[in-house]
């Protein structure tokens, strides 16, 4: 916990930063341990200060201590003269301008008059985006209760199960593994609704011969995993023309993708990897998102894995490759595996087996 504040330091410094102020909780925890729903962190080039109310006085000394953070606790009923008070006498004082309000501004230039105030964007998710050991034991825990979720519910896969039963099913299996739930609402789209991205579980029973895509994630310990699974309802012989043809062209597309992924490659080119091959299939057009996007306190976190996105991958970040192919009407198809960047690569954390036909 304590190298993350020194990671921050040392950013400031490169900034000519003296103070910085953490308003987004995520980022909170991230920096200090403290998991509660208000407070706010300040940061100096010598102290770290947690600042929260009367219903923390406990569990926040308690939390800090067992994250092995050094920050100090302080309680009060004004978050902002407090923090202001951790800052006493920095000269420039960072604000999260991709967070704050218009409104916490005007209170923290009251607070910091004597401050310059400046504001940084996406510093903290930059530094949040490369994950610690600590972090990438819980992500790949929350990986392994979503591979056996999807193990447990697999004979749920079939005719007459609802999206919604298979849903519960999975969220119901994580929890009793031990997640504290799921990353995310989870997605069991079928027939038609599977050309739907983001479809939420309905009452749709499954029919032989249907496209199902199951996007399904768990929580750790606040952090998350993510992953999507296609299938054909009632096994590969049921598969029809349009499926046999999209559904090995995703799973293809991935994989290249994945093996695309290492240090020093732009986030751009992993795109282009699978794009490319959906393209050249004459499917570019049903492939309407980007191919990827961080993971880990949040669940969409940096880097973000799109064709407009020129960042340079760095070992240690967590992300998912993602593409799919989705039909109006018809159906669709999503193959998404969670990844850490390594030193020569990439290590796949989601571990489920991928349909093949």
């Amino acid at each position: 916990m304590q190298g993350r504040a020194d990671r921050l330091r040392n950013a400031m410094l490169k900034r000519e930063l003296d103070g910085f102020v953490v308003v987004d909780l995520p980022s909170v925890r991230w920096l200090t341990g403290f998991t509660g729903s208000n407070g706010l962190a300040v940061i100096s080039t010598e102290a770290l200060v947690l600042a929260t109310d009367g219903r923390y006085a406990t569990q926040a000394p308690a939390q800090l201590e067992a994250a092995g953070s050094d920050a100090t606790v302080v309680i009060a009923s004004d978050l902002v003269a407090s923090g202001a008070d951790g800052l006493a006498g920095a000269a420039r004082v960072a604000l999260e301008g991709d967070v704050i309000s218009w409104d916490q501004q005007r209170q923290w230039a009251a607070a910091l008059a004597d401050s310059e105030l400046v504001a940084v964007s996406g510093l903290l998710r930059e530094l949040r985006s490369v994950k610690d050991p600590s972090e990438l034991a819980r992500i790949e825990a929350a990986a392994a209760l979503a591979d056996a979720a999807l193990a447990d519910t697999e004979t749920l896969r079939m005719p007459g199960t609802t999206e919604r039963q298979l849903g519960l099913a999975l969220d119901d299996a994580m929890r009793a593994a031990g997640a504290s739930g799921p990353a995310y609402e989870t997605i069991v789209a079928s027939g038609p609704n599977a050309a739907l991205p983001h479809a939420r579980p309905s009452d749709r029973a499954f029919e032989a011969g249907d496209l199902l895509i199951v996007d399904v994630g768990a929580l750790v310990d606040g952090y998350r995993s993510d992953m999507t699974r296609s299938f054909v309802i009632g096994g590969p012989d049921a598969a029809d023309d349009v499926a046999r043809e999209i559904l090995p062209l995703v799973t293809r597309a991935q994989a290249a993708a994945v093996a695309a992924v290492a240090p020093g490659v732009e986030a751009k080119a992993v795109d282009d990897v699978c794009r490319s091959i959906i393209t050249e299939a004459g499917f570019g057009e049903a492939f309407r998102h980007g191919t990827g996007h961080g993971v880990g306190l949040d669940i969409h976190e940096l880097p973000s894995i799109r064709k407009d996105n020129a960042a340079i991958l760095q070992a240690g970040q967590v992300l998912t490759v993602e593409p799919g192919v989705y039909l109006p009407g018809v159906g669709g198809v999503r193959v998404e595996d969670l990844v850490v960047v390594t030193d020569s690569g990439c290590r796949p954390l989601t571990l489920s087996p991928k349909l093949s036909l």
